[in-house]
């Protein structure tokens, strides 16, 4: 502001009057509309002074203008009063250079801790402060004359207003907010707004202007709802979608196997040998020793599925049947030297050979799917040993969900002691002994097997899934083998 000594000529104080008064009207009567959703609250920056429109720098010109006019009309503007009239000519002139201070840049409004990432709304809003003693919110000296920002309850150097995450000035038309924190439009999305975990793109807002995504119900992998249909491969076992910059490894029949799951992958019949004998032992330390040698096969999809057909009897897992318990005489074809991968992660050189089966009792084989982890083609194991004991034992005429059911609880028992830590389980310790001399397991591996454990228990079919939970509490109210006893019996599961 500029400050002038001198006399103002009457004329000139009552134009100078009306026009400032005029101006105050102006400016006290502006105003901001907007919706800005839930968001209440509107914060603007501000300027150190009013800032003038052309209109009204008119009207001053105009005042200086008619001021003169009216001196000379009344005839008081001789050569004696040069120096005033110089005087009011300055001052006019230093009014209105003194009130023409440059806008700074607009600051606005961005995205917070909203639903979906909406976060909170700012926008400038013109406010007219007066002029005095402020302190800069950012480095705490005064901000004196000059540009400054009124935004957030708080006045602001330009140079201090910063962002949190790249910590330079915000100069931008909007800004965001996440809790107490300023950001870039650009540095919170960055930070905040989600990306796909297939495609790596931010995942995009749907006709409603929501963040809409799907995620794992275990693995939590966020990921585009078009990828549900365009084709992407999901993991035939721990069942994530395969991202764009890892390649899968593609198994002869067809499925997709991730690099994770590749590490303890089964894939032929003599390295699934160790998995049998431990199901065996667990088995036994469960008083349910298996007499007969049932002979196990790892086989392809293909010829688990013609195995299936094969069969005159029996309840199959679906969308993919993974294991089955065979009573009837047929030819498999087993695999026989596991694939090795060579370019695009593609499996060659697999050996398959013809294995037939004969009834010597009844179960012929099992069968389980080649190319899962050792966890989970154990918990397959444990479950279709399960079909063989109780077929050998004489049980008849079950239901689907009593028979799958406590199936699965085998299974899922066997999974049990694979993953205890400790020595304090006194349920099939044996296999538990097994199961850590074979080594510390990766912390993928113990997740994983925490994941085919929530297969179980997350199961919707109404026979492996409902079989499972009512099983599973029988067992844990009655014990073992007093479940088993009374499905002997009754063919049900006690209540």
């Amino acid at each position: 502001m500029v400050y002038l000594s001198g006399k103002i000529s009457s004329t000139m104080s009552r134009w100078l009057s009306k026009i400032f008064k005029g101006f105050s009207h102006n400016a006290s009567d502006r105003h901001y509309h907007g919706n800005y959703g839930e968001d209440p609250n509107y914060y603007a920056p501000s300027t150190s002074g009013a800032v003038w429109s052309e209109r009204e720098n008119e009207d001053i010109d105009r005042a200086i203008a008619l001021s003169l006019s009216e001196e000379r009309q009344n005839g008081k503007f001789v050569t004696d009063n040069e120096t005033q009239l110089e005087e009011d000519e300055q001052l006019a002139r230093a009014i209105q250079e003194s009130l023409n201070v440059e806008s700074p840049p607009q600051y606005g409004y961005g995205y917070g801790n909203g639903n979906a990432y909406q976060g909170n709304l700012y926008q400038p809003v013109p406010v007219q402060f007066p002029m005095g003693y402020r302190i800069c919110a950012g480095c705490n000296t005064e901000i004196g004359h000059g540009r400054f920002l009124n935004c957030l309850n708080a006045f602001w150097h330009p140079e201090c207003f910063r962002c949190h995450a790249c910590n330079l000035p915000i100069s931008d038309y909007e800004f965001s907010m996440s809790g107490n924190y300023r950001y870039h439009k650009s540095c919170y999305k960055e930070r905040y707004h989600p990306k796909c975990d297939v495609c790596k793109y931010f995942i995009p807002t749907n006709p409603a202007g929501l963040i809409e995504y799907r995620a794992h119900p275990f693995w939590v992998q966020k990921y585009c709802p078009s990828h549900e249909h365009d084709g992407t491969p999901r993991c035939c076992s721990c069942e994530r979608m395969e991202p764009r910059d890892t390649g899968y490894v593609a198994l002869s029949d067809g499925r997709k196997l991730c690099l994770e799951c590749l590490d303890s992958a089964i894939m032929d019949t003599n390295q699934c040998q160790p998995i049998y004998l431990d199901i065996r032992e667990f088995y036994e330390s469960l008083n349910m020793r298996v007499e007969q040698h049932v002979p196990l096969l790892l086989v392809e999809r293909q010829a688990l599925n013609e195995a299936r057909e094969g069969e005159k009897n029996g309840h199959y897992h679906m969308p993919e049947t993974r294991g089955l318990c065979l009573s009837e005489e047929q030819t498999v074809s087993r695999i026989l030297r596991r694939p090795r991968f060579g370019a695009r992660n593609w499996a060659m050189d697999m050996v398959t050979e013809p294995y037939k089966l004969t009834r010597r009792c009844e179960v012929t084989a099992i069968l389980v799917l080649f190319g899962l982890p050792r966890l989970l083609t154990g918990s397959i194991l444990a479950h279709e040993m399960m079909h063989a004991w109780m077929r050998l034992k004489g049980f008849q005429h079950l239901s689907q969900d009593v028979e799958e059911g406590i199936c699965q609880v085998l299974a899922y028992m066997w999974l049990e002691t694979q993953l205890q830590t400790g020595s304090g389980s006194n349920v099939a310790s044996s296999s538990a002994l097994r199961a850590s001399k074979q080594g510390v397991r990766s912390p993928f591996e113990r997740k994983l097997g925490e994941f085919f454990k929530h297969q179980i228990e997350s199961d919707t079919s109404p026979v492996y899934g409902d079989g499972f939970r009512i099983g599973h509490r029988a067992v844990q109210k009655y014990g073992l083998q007093s479940t088993l006893d009374h499905i002997r019996m009754t063919g049900r599961f006690p209540y």
